[in-house]
């Protein structure tokens, strides 16, 4: 029997473990620095974040992968291959970018939040986030899937006495834990019927269960999809979204939007296309009709949301993200019938890439919004280049990289790669309804970008901007014009290298 010996490469797991060392830190710091001093916490966790985005530069050159099994077998529950570190810096950096969204959120909520419980829990969310898609073994990546939960539910949470807040909490924690619970019966059977937590393991086990227990293995491989596809907001498991999104503060649901979504397409894709490659004919099917009903009801609930509703622009934002959501579930589903299941799973990864830019990006602006608007209706956008021509034309141009229309030609290239995952998978008809949902999610991203530039009711009060607002705006927007003159760097970052 193979022992376990836990070697350790620090350099390896030191993404993540920087960012929860850090978080450690100002928990402790918090104790001992007065309320006048407080937003020096905020700077720590940001210069945290981007050291623990930098620590990904040493690995860029070659797999690396401690806490190994030694003896007949070779597996590892760490690895840090080009997936992991591509999945890493998207969540890193949208980490980052929230936490420059936060702290402006959290100067004006004016002692509503409090900071060092927030910036904690961002950052320990943040650290699990990073673990996850470095985990090979089922128990690593069930509790890296937790390190990156439990945090998101207080931080939802968070503003003291807003009952929406509150709801939106306890919404997200019942529906979080129950995907948990559906899961972790699922890897129980997958243990049950393998008797290895190794994803390598269990990917040559899994073939060469005995006849009795094949009912059982096939049962755990479909409860551990419906787990995760209530992580990654999939319908029928996407009811939490738009409240949770409204009720929590505009910075996080900005980090759930990306983040949350990292976790869950990379936990995703480790136990289908890794751990589960010969269940295909199970897991398949069933991520193809996902991506078609997740896709459909995500753009169909966008064109539903009313201008003058309160909250309507963050609402939108829920449901586009829920479509985005079936877009990245298509090159898994073809993952699954294609013979390069390398390049499918990249078509995912670097849509996920461009989404996270472009989303943070409109957060982004609607955060600056928001400080004048705190309802955040459509309608509030009307005339917003006549209050702030460059912040109107930044969000116009995310917009229309989310609808995937030039001059947004990273929206567009990134549309075209998962289309093209569907096309050389066979999956025609899939293909046929991304393409309706493509032009569903024209009509609402263009009219909102319209508005953008319509004459202003009434008066046309000036947008001041912070200096991390402007930060985050200007580094999202300086990413999304780059790609899209270089949109090739995305793809060829996105490779994945599982196999």
């Amino acid at each position: 029997m193979s022992s376990l010996v836990q070697s350790v490469d620090w350099l390896a797991i030191a993404p993540p473990t920087l960012a929860a060392v850090v978080g450690l830190v100002v928990l402790v710091a918090d104790l001992f620095i007065g309320e006048e001093k407080k937003a020096v916490l905020g700077w720590v966790s940001v210069a945290g974040l981007a050291a623990s985005a930098l620590m990904l530069l040493p690995l860029r050159d070659g797999d690396r992968a401690t806490f190994c099994l030694t003896g007949g077998a070779h597996a590892c529950s760490y690895t840090a291959d080009r997936f992991t570190l591509a999945i890493q810096f998207l969540v890193l950096g949208g980490a980052l970018l929230a936490a420059l969204l936060s702290v402006t959120a959290l100067k004006d909520a004016d002692k509503d939040l409090p900071e060092g419980e927030f910036w904690f829990l961002l950052l320990s969310s943040a650290a699990g986030a990073a673990l996850l898609p470095a985990s090979r073994d089922l128990a690593t990546l069930i509790v890296a899937l937790e390190v990156a939960s439990l945090p998101a539910f207080a931080l939802v949470g968070i503003k003291r006495g807003d009952k929406k807040s509150s709801e939106a909490a306890l919404k997200f924690f019942l529906s979080s834990v129950t995907a948990t619970a559906v899961s972790l019966m699922g890897v129980s059977f997958v243990y049950a019927t393998t008797g290895s937590l190794y994803l390598t393991q269990i990917a040559d086990k899994i073939q060469h269960v005995d006849g009795q227990f094949h009912t059982l293995a096939q049962a755990g491989v479909v409860l551990t999809l419906v787990g995760f596809a209530f992580k990654t907001a999939a319908v029928p498991f996407h009811f939490w979204v738009p409240d949770t999104y409204v009720g929590a503060p505009l910075p996080i649901a900005a980090y759930l939007s990306v983040v949350g979504k990292a976790v869950g397409f990379s936990g995703l894709i480790l136990v289908t296309v890794v751990a589960l490659p010969s269940y295909g004919d199970v897991w398949g099917p069933a991520l193809a009709a996902l991506a078609a009903l997740t896709m459909t009801v995500g753009n169909v609930g966008a064109l539903r949301q009313q201008a003058t509703r309160a909250y309507s622009a963050v609402r939108l934002l829920a449901w586009s993200s829920v479509g985005q959501a079936g877009y990245l579930l298509v090159p898994i589903a073809s993952a699954a019938y294609s013979k390069d299941a390398d390049k499918a799973i990249g078509s995912t990864v670097a849509y996920a890439l461009m989404y996270a830019v472009v989303n943070l990006g409109a957060f982004a602006v609607a955060a600056l919004v928001s400080r004048t608007s705190p309802l955040n209706r459509i309608s509030d956008y009307r005339g917003l280049y006549a209050r702030s021509p460059l912040s109107a034309l930044i969000l116009g141009f995310f917009l229309l990289c989310l609808a995937g229309l030039p001059p947004g030609i990273i929206g567009l290239f990134a549309k075209v790669t998962v289309f093209a995952a569907a096309v050389d998978a066979g999956l025609g008809w899939l293909a046929v309804v991304m393409a309706v949902n493509v032009v569903i999610a024209l009509f609402y991203y263009l009219q909102w970008t319209t508005l953008l530039f319509r004459a202003p009711e009434g008066g046309s009060e000036k947008h001041r901007v912070p200096a991390p607002l402007t930060a985050a705006i200007a580094l999202t927007a300086v990413l999304g014009i780059a790609l899209s003159g270089a949109p090739q760097l995305v793809l060829r970052f996105s490779a994945t290298g599982l196999f």
